[in-house]
């Protein structure tokens, strides 16, 4: 009887998941979507605390009260703009659970002599899968956080060497499917999986990592189904198998909004050295054009309609409240705001969507790129906050730029720009950006925040 209750509460669970991923594809269904998916983890979690299998819950419940101590300060505390990381460091730490049972389900049927060549299969496809994540996440929570180089780290014979690698993890994993009590083999396919996590993110630049975690989450998904089958539990199955279709569904559309593909994600070092002066020359060639804030202020003030692109630059200095204040203002004068959201600007899909909503921006100002290009020839300011591959001409008439193809926001086609920027750097890609050159584009260099606050400032004096 136990049993069947905790079968039909994974049902009621798998449910309630499946609810949530699709609430969660509309900003204004979202939270409900993120509530619904906690009470089905909810659910699960108390209808698997009453499985036969458990003999004692004093770890249990030591592990509940850690996990809460961690857990919230995570959800509560750190910052919108720090989410990218954030999120990197939790798969690590899910794979590290999914590995972990993995380890432990091996070593109990080492001890009891029960270990099917079925069993074997399952246990050692998700410590593969989950040691590659627990690292591969750490890497790319390092990268984000800056702890590690942003850049690619490359040397030679690089792609040869993490392939033979894992050709000799998956060689390992078949030998472990015909000798399933062979421990050192069982030993060295968890090794082998930790060292692909780091050799496999390590080559990647920064500019992929959005693509990058939401791929390691498609693989805890699959280490999570893999959990399932080994220890018979069905919620994982099904959780499992909806975490690994939904990141690499993900995963997919990132790539197409890059115009990239997953191999030149994975292996082409994007982003991996400087551009040299002849590179730089075959992109912008101009010099850009400075503005001060109360030009910038009194041009914003007496516009009509005014698109502003937000990137992550404006995540960085933490503007989001100044640029909400901006828009406060000049709605006041009757003029027409709204923001243009690439789909990869920022570290993550719908970083911006969030971190401006944080701030208390409607999500009816939050246009996305397909339904506001158009709009941008009637615009008689577009304000740039921190974006840059996102905004480069290049993309479109530059073929031998390696950003080509990738689809923009067709700022260029405003009336007027007006660019927040720290510098002249370029952006993640490397690639010097036409637009900052154009003759109808101002920069108004400096912090983000502090522009956006003297741009109020100026706005509240016109």
């Amino acid at each position: 009887m136990t049993d069947i209750f905790i079968q039909i509460a994974y049902l009621f669970s798998a449910a309630l998941f499946i609810l949530a991923l699709r609430s969660l594809g509309h900003p204004h269904t979202a939270r409900r979507g993120m509530q619904m998916a906690a009470f089905g983890m909810l659910v699960a979690v108390a209808a698997t605390l009453l499985h036969a299998r458990i003999v004692t819950y004093e770890w249990i419940a030591v592990g509940a009260i850690v996990g809460a101590v961690i857990g919230y300060p995570l959800g509560m505390w750190v910052p919108m703009t720090a989410m990218p990381q954030r999120i990197a460091f939790s798969h690590a730490f899910g794979a590290l659970a999914a590995t972990l049972v993995g380890v432990g389900e091996y070593l109990h049927g080492l001890d009891i002599q029960q270990l099917s060549h079925g069993k074997v299969t399952a246990l050692g496809f998700e410590v593969l899968l989950g040691a590659l994540t627990v690292t591969g996440s750490l890497m790319a929570f390092g990268k984000l956080q800056e702890i590690l180089p942003g850049r690619p780290i490359v040397f030679r014979f690089q792609n040869v060497f993490n392939l033979s690698l894992l050709a000799v993890g998956v060689g390992c994993l078949g030998w472990l499917v015909f000798n399933p009590y062979d421990i050192w083999i069982f030993v060295a396919l968890g090794v082998i999986g930790l060292l692909v996590g780091v050799l496999m993110v390590m080559p990647i630049g920064g500019a992929d990592m959005p693509v990058v975690v939401s791929l390691l989450n498609s693989y805890a998904g699959l280490a999570a189904v893999a959990t399932g089958f080994a220890i018979d539990n069905n919620i994982l199955i099904v959780v499992g198998a909806l975490d690994g279709a939904s990141g690499f569904i993900l995963s997919v559309t990132m790539s197409k909004a890059m115009n990239r593909s997953f191999s030149n994600v994975l292996f082409g070092a994007f982003g991996a050295a400087a551009p040299s002066e002849a590179a730089a020359g075959d992109g912008a060639s101009g010099v850009m054009a400075p503005i001060n804030s109360e030009d910038a202020g009194l041009r914003l003030a007496f516009a009509r309609q005014v698109i502003i692109v937000p990137g992550y630059g404006l995540a960085v200095a933490q503007a989001q409240h100044q640029a909400r204040e901006l828009v406060d203002l000049l709605e006041k004068r009757g003029v027409d705001v709204r923001f243009a959201i690439h789909p990869v600007a920022g570290r993550m899909p719908g970083h911006m969507n969030v971190l401006l909503a944080e701030a208390g921006i409607s999500y009816d100002k939050l246009v996305d790129m397909e339904d506001i290009n158009h709009r941008f020839a009637d615009a008689d300011v577009a304000l740039v906050v921190g974006a840059n591959d996102v905004v480069n001409p290049a993309a479109r008439n530059n073929t031998s730029s390696p950003i080509y193809g990738m689809p923009i926001l067709n700022v260029s086609d405003a009336k007027s720009i007006i660019v927040l920027k720290r510098g002249k750097g370029t952006g993640f890609s490397g690639v010097d950006n036409d637009l900052f050159v154009g003759p109808r584009t101002s920069m108004l260099f400096g912090d983000a925040k502090q522009s956006l606050m003297n741009l109020g400032a100026e706005v509240k004096l016109a």
